[in-house]
């Protein structure tokens, strides 16, 4: 909310900024239903890279895989750097200490690398209370604007109108796609639950429940702290606030203005310790696929190491610390800004990556039910499926066509420019390994995106077995499209 909101209304649709949240909430929601129909079938810490390789085949998932693998990496470092741009404001306005953003991020990134060594129910308790504290304050500053009535302007009702959405105020010169981008932008990461249905105890129950909490529920979360954002300052504020040289203003003045200036020096710690639990999940979910293609032979088989107490992927997890550590230094070298250039620049290389494997995760689906389990409901398996494909390749357009826009001043940077580039480089690399497997070891390209924990039986099971039996069969339907091939050109032939 704080670093998004307020790109969205200054360059965005200006005070149509809830509406767009509204329609994120509706598109993503139909895209969860089927997202979490899969997950009931198969619990998968590899999650897109697992749906895909399964519903579209292992080239096709492991291109995907190391598309996604990589945005997951880039947005710790990406969250890191808001992380220490409220790290530095907050000590030197609070506490007069002026230290240098990098001294935040890499102490941030040595805490996280610690925390996630453990098992993850330390993690998980511990991002549960940040999640807590982040939600109240922000409940406390919209609450505080709906019970006064809202600010000059009133309430706004005008605001939650979808239409508006699309109609950027007169007061912008804007676009309304990139706004909407941004209001996708906002719910990146949410899919992760699925990763975690490995380590859960109940993930048929858990994992559905957790997903939809972090689509709808989240989703109606920010349309009500947009809103009040927007209303609290009215219209004419609002906009003005978010150009400003300070944007969190646009949260920071109703907070003082409704609640009391006491609640917003809470809020400048409260968003750092907010932006910290952030990066940490993401470090959890970067990790987790790094396990996932260790384990399976793609990268080398030590990331796909788990400890033997805590049960955590420690290998990997030390991995992502160190990517992301170079990541930081490298920016600060550069003489980069933690806010303009490491959180933007770098959101808007992993969200290229990560909202094109969404869209093609609605057609693995889509397909993975049509030859696996056609009896499920068609609501589930086809239409929602369908919609969810066709509202996130909506998504990927106005990514595509607003992304100079997305990255700010970081637009003329090299980096910014080779992120299709760089897309399309992951996806060959992987699908081209995929290849390669297939052909010189059937067993290793077998195990591609399918290494999962069955939902029913976890502790026994005998994986190698269960996969050559699985691409035993795979082959099998290839020589049979193959001799029906040629009888068809056989029969022509004859006529």
């Amino acid at each position: 909310m704080s670093g998004n909101v307020p790109f969205s209304v200054g360059y965005g649709v200006g005070t149509g900024t809830p509406a767009t949240y509204i329609w994120a909430t509706a598109i993503l929601s139909i895209f969860a239903v089927a997202y979490v129909t899969m997950a009931r079938y198969v619990t998968s810490t590899a999650a897109f890279y697992g749906f895909i390789s399964r519903g579209l085949g292992r080239v096709i998932g492991l291109g995907t895989g190391y598309m996604v693998t990589f945005g997951y990496m880039v947005f710790e470092a990406s969250i890191i750097g808001i992380f220490s741009y409220f790290g530095h404001l907050a000590f030197l306005d609070q506490l007069g200490l002026d230290i240098s953003w990098v001294v935040f991020a890499v102490a941030g990134l040595l805490l996280i690398g610690l925390l996630t060594y453990f098992e993850i129910s330390l993690a998980a308790k511990i991002l549960a209370v940040l999640l807590a504290t982040e939600i109240a304050i922000l409940a406390v500053m919209a609450f505080g604007v709906l019970f006064h009535g809202g600010g000059p302007d009133g309430l706004m009702l005008q605001t939650l109108n979808p239409v508006n959405a699309f109609k950027p105020n007169g007061l912008v010169v804007a676009s309304a796609g990139l706004a909407m981008f941004i209001a996708f932008w906002s719910w990146t990461g949410f899919e992760s639950t699925v990763m975690y249905g490995e380590e859960s105890k109940n993930p048929r129950k858990i994992i559905p429940i957790a997903t939809m909490i972090a689509v709808t529920g989240v989703g109606v979360f920010y349309t009500f702290v947009s809103w009040m954002s927007v209303a609290g300052n009215g219209a004419k504020g609002a906009i003005a606030l978010a150009q400003s040289a300070n944007p969190l203003d646009m949260f920071f003045h109703p907070t003082d203005m409704f609640v009391g200036h006491g609640w917003v020096l809470v809020m400048q710690w409260l968003m750092m310790s907010g932006s910290f639990a952030c990066a940490m999940a993401f470090h959890n979910a970067a990790s987790r696929y790094l396990y996932s293609l260790g384990r399976e032979g793609v990268l080398p088989g030590v990331f796909g190491k788990t400890h033997k107490k805590h049960g955590s992927p420690y290998i990997a997890s030390y991995v992502q610390t160190g990517a992301a550590i170079l990541w930081i230094l490298g920016f600060w070298f550069m003489h980069k800004d933690p806010y303009l250039d490491v959180f933007v620049l770098l959101a808007v290389l992993g969200t290229f990556s990560l909202l094109i494997v969404q869209t093609i995760t609605m057609a693995a689906v889509f397909n993975y039910f049509r030859t696996h389990h056609p009896e499920e409901k068609v609501w589930r398996t086809k239409v929602a499926p369908i919609l969810g494909g066709v509202g996130m390749l909506g998504v990927v357009i106005m990514m595509a066509t607003n992304l100079d826009t997305a990255a700010g001043p970081a637009a003329s940077s090299l980096l910014f420019k080779l992120i299709p580039y760089i897309a399309a480089a992951l996806f060959i690399t992987g699908a081209g390994q995929a290849l390669y497997l297939r052909k010189t070891n059937p067993p290793k390209y077998a195990a591609i995106g399918h290494v999962v924990v069955p939902l029913d039986d976890r502790m026994d099971i005998d994986l190698e077995a269960e996969l050559e039996a699985e691409l035993e069969a795979e082959l099998e339907l290839e020589l049979e499209h193959e001799l029906k091939h040629d009888m068809e050109d056989q029969r022509e032939l004859e006529k």
